[in-house]
């Protein structure tokens, strides 16, 4: 399994990139998950459900199953948020895992930057940002695709993710 990080400010467009590039590697045959960090509390559960009135409950972990997805919702009650490395490691295997989000962990990332967005590339203070998908004009040494050319983009994300193994040894940042 290898691992890629899809950086870059809030609006840059980060998730309608990722939801752009899975089905380019899924028509190769390629198997891909995703990780994405959220800055707020959110909800996954709808109130009212079962699996809602469980984990209001007290439920440390809910366990929702059924013909097509399971999904396991797991409870911090006050416990630290795990680190991305903890996260990594309760991923089942897939050819490509992209993680969305955790701009500040140093894991190999490419960066997704709009000319609109009024926000600095993030590349120049990264280390760990390989290369950049966006629709302005920047002058890098980093290899650089348009937005819209998905399959240009997803032979970056390619090219640039590692190996699970070295993200969790701690050799994920520096291109």
């Amino acid at each position: 399994m290898k691992v890629i990080g899809v950086a870059g400010w809030s609006g840059a467009g980060k998730t309608t990139l990722i939801s752009r590039v899975i089905p380019h590697l899924r028509e190769r045959g390629l198997r891909v998950s995703v990780i994405k960090h959220a800055h707020h509390a959110f909800d996954v559960d709808i109130p009212g459900k079962d699996s809602w009135v469980h984990r209001q409950s007290g439920a440390e972990e809910v366990l929702v199953s059924s013909a097509n997805r399971w999904a396991l919702m797991h409870e911090l009650r006050g416990a630290p948020e795990p680190s991305l490395l903890e996260l990594l490691a309760k991923m089942s295997p897939v050819d490509l895992l992209m993680v969305e989000g955790f701009k500040s962990e140093p894991y190999r990332k490419i960066e997704v930057h709009r000319r609109d967005s009024g926000k600095p590339p993030l590349f120049p203070d990264d280390p760990a940002i390989a290369c950049i998908a966006t629709d302005a004009e920047i002058v890098t040494a980093l290899p650089v695709a348009h937005l819209d050319d998905i399959p240009s983009v997803a032979a970056m994300m390619l090219k640039y993710a590692l190996p699970l193994e070295d993200v969790l040894a701690g050799r994920g940042g520096g291109a």
